[in-house]
C-alpha cells in the first residue's frame, strides 16, 4: 500500500476516534449504532413522491443494477454508481461512480449534477470526498480492485451517506474483505448496500465475511443479474438475517423503524 495512502487513513481513523471522544454534539454528525424488477441495462423512472421524506428518515429507491437513489428531508438526492441511464426523473444532486465496469459510471454525467464523486484517483492516487449539501453528507472509504491478474490500488471506493439520522454504505464493486483501518474509516452503518452476484466482485462467501464485519442492521442486495443469484445469496445468509421482500422498489427507512439485523429484497436487479 503506497505510504500516502497509509497516512491519509490513519488521520481518518484518529478523527474517527477523537470525534467518539468528543461526547454527543459531534457524535451526531458521525455514524451511530441502532438501538435495539427492471433490467439493468434500460432506463428505469423512479416513482416520484409528492414531497420530501419527514424529518429523521430517508428514501430509498432501487433504480437497477448498483444504482440507487437517495433522498434526505431537505430534498438532497444522491445516485449511487451512476452511469448515465439508470436514472431517476430528477436530476440528482449528488452522484457517486466507480469505474470496474462502464456500468458503474459515465464519462458524461449532466452538467446540472452539483457533485460529481469519482471513486477512484488518476494517476495511482486515491480519491477522498468529503461533501455536504444541506442535510445530506457522501464520503467515502477507498478499497482495492482486481485489475487484469493485478491490483489497482484505491480503484473503488465505498461511499457512505449520512441523512435523516442513518447512516448507509454503497460498497460499489467492491473486490476484498476489509482491514481494520477500513473498518475505522467507515464507522457504524446502518444500512448496507450489497452486490452479491458472487463472481464480478467476489464470492458470496466473502461477501457475508463483510457484512459481519460491518455488522448492519440491514442489509439491500444489489448486483445479482438472476433470482438464483439473490436466492444463493440468502441461503448464505439464512439464520444470521431474517428476509424481507418487498413489493416496491421505493422504502424509507428511520431510526425509529429500523429493523434488526434484516436483509430486505427490493425489485429489481
Amino acid at each position: 500500500m503506497p505510504f500516502q495512502t497509509t497516512i491519509r487513513r490513519a488521520i481518518a481513523a484518529i478523527f474517527a476516534f477523537l470525534a467518539g471522544l468528543a461526547g454527543p454534539s459531534v457524535a451526531m454528525a458521525m455514524c451511530q449504532p441502532v438501538a435495539s424488477g427492471p433490467d439493468p441495462l434500460l432506463h428505469h423512472a423512479a416513482l416520484r413522491q409528492a414531497a420530501a421524506p419527514a424529518a429523521g428518515s430517508l428514501r430509498l429507491t432501487f433504480l437497477g443494477h448498483a444504482s440507487f437513489l437517495i433522498e434526505s428531508p431537505e430534498d438532497v438526492s444522491a445516485v449511487t454508481d451512476y452511469n448515465g441511464y439508470l436514472r431517476p426523473d430528477r436530476l440528482p444532486d449528488i452522484v457517486t461512480m466507480n469505474n470496474a465496469h462502464s456500468t458503474h459510471y459515465t464519462d458524461r454525467p449532466d452538467p446540472g449534477i452539483l457533485h460529481v464523486l469519482r471513486g477512484w484517483g488518476e494517476q495511482g492516487d486515491m480519491a477522498v470526498h468529503d461533501v455536504t449539501l444541506r442535510d445530506m453528507r457522501v464520503r467515502n472509504v477507498p478499497t482495492n480492485l482486481r485489475d487484469y491478474g493485478g491490483t489497482r490500488v484505491s480503484g473503488n471506493s465505498i461511499f457512505v451517506f449520512e441523512a435523516g439520522g442513518l447512516c448507509v454504505a454503497h460498497l460499489g464493486h467492491l473486490h476484498h474483505t476489509l482491514t481494520d483501518m477500513h473498518l475505522a474509516e467507515l464507522g457504524v452503518i446502518d444500512v448496507l448496500l450489497v452486490p452479491v452476484d458472487g463472481s464480478y466482485t467476489m464470492a458470496q462467501d466473502y461477501m457475508a465475511e463483510v457484512i459481519a464485519q460491518i455488522q448492519p442492521s440491514l442489509v439491500i442486495p444489489m448486483h445479482y443479474f438472476n433470482a438464483s443469484t439473490l436466492a444463493g445469496f440468502l441461503q448464505r445468509m439464512d439464520g444470521t438475517y431474517q428476509v424481507r421482500t418487498s413489493d416496491s422498489a421505493t422504502v424509507t427507512l428511520s431510526r425509529q423503524t429500523l429493523p434488526y439485523r434484516q436483509i430486505l429484497v427490493l425489485p429489481g436487479h
